[in-house]
């Protein structure tokens, strides 16, 4: 795998074989990327990858100027790759190694992006749990965004905060972000009460 953007395009990463994980492709990156890309100045947002894997994707906000970066894995093998890694690249990244779900609900912190890309199979309640958590407990800042990678088999276009969604082959990413009340109807509102 390779970092496709920022400081380390284009530099190699050797993930050991043994990893139970299913990195996301180079054109699905690419193609993310390009979408944050309208929505983000990436120069210091602090970033939570949930199922980390690799790191893959921590990498390439790492190379494009992003810190703090915070991994969380349930495979102590992707924890020390991520460790690894990090320090090689002298990149801000930390990687904690918890089950996800009970980290999300005890954490603290505020995001500006937050990316999950869980195993394809888990079922679409878990998917939804993992949205529904991340919002209650206010891990996402006001302004921020939430992309769950997931197969075309789960939809998620229906829960609260669904911005958008983006299609590459068999993956699909799904945008999650705060709804913004329309600052014209409550002026609306305020000269009606005159």
């Amino acid at each position: 795998m390779r970092i496709i953007s920022g400081k380390y395009k284009g530099r190699r990463i050797m993930p050991p074989k043994n990893l139970p994980v299913r990195p996301t492709t180079d054109m699905s990156k690419e193609a993310l990327f390009n979408v944050l890309n309208n929505h983000f100045n990436f120069s210091e947002l602090k970033i939570l990858e949930l199922f980390a894997g690799t790191g893959s994707i921590s990498y390439e906000f790492a190379s494009r100027g992003c810190t703090p970066i915070l991994c969380v894995d349930g495979d102590m093998g992707c924890v020390n790759f991520i460790k690894k890694t990090a320090k090689e690249f002298d990149f801000d990244i930390t990687a904690l190694k918890s089950d996800v779900f009970k980290f999300l609900e005890k954490h603290t912190g505020n995001y500006d992006i937050i990316f999950a890309d869980p195993p394809y199979g888990m079922e679409q309640k878990e998917f939804e749990k993992i949205v529904e958590l991340i919002f209650e407990n206010e891990l996402l800042d006001e302004e921020g965004m939430l992309v769950v990678e997931h197969s075309k088999y789960t939809k998620l276009d229906q829960m609260s905060n669904f911005s958008f969604q983006k299609s590459y082959g068999g993956s699909v990413f799904s945008f999650f972000e705060f709804e913004i009340e329309d600052e014209n109807e409550d002026e609306d509102l305020e000269g009606e009460e005159e």
